[in-house]
């Protein structure tokens, strides 16, 4: 989905878009503004999960689960693992 913006900028913010257009060879400041984002934007709104990589995680877990079950690990095992 694409959204049109029309935005202001100051020339700082306009300096910066243009290097980050050249360093990642972009046609314009439209994607370098996207690039930005998708490079910084996880520090302040995750990401939501393809429902691919919840179905992978799901086999993932079904597996671990098939090969070793549901057992814990007791604390004298986990000290070892760690060489407590």
């Amino acid at each position: 989905m694409m959204v049109y913006a029309r935005v202001n900028l100051d020339d700082y913010s306009n300096r910066v878009l243009n290097v980050i257009k050249g360093k990642y060879a972009l046609k314009d400041k439209s994607e370098a503004l996207n690039k930005f984002v998708n490079m910084y934007g996880n520090e302040f709104v995750e990401r939501e999960a393809s429902e691919n990589y919840v179905k992978e995680l799901d086999n993932m877990y079904d597996e671990h689960i098939k090969k070793y079950g549901y057992g814990g690990m007791s604390n004298d095992e986990l000290d070892a693992l760690c060489e407590l």
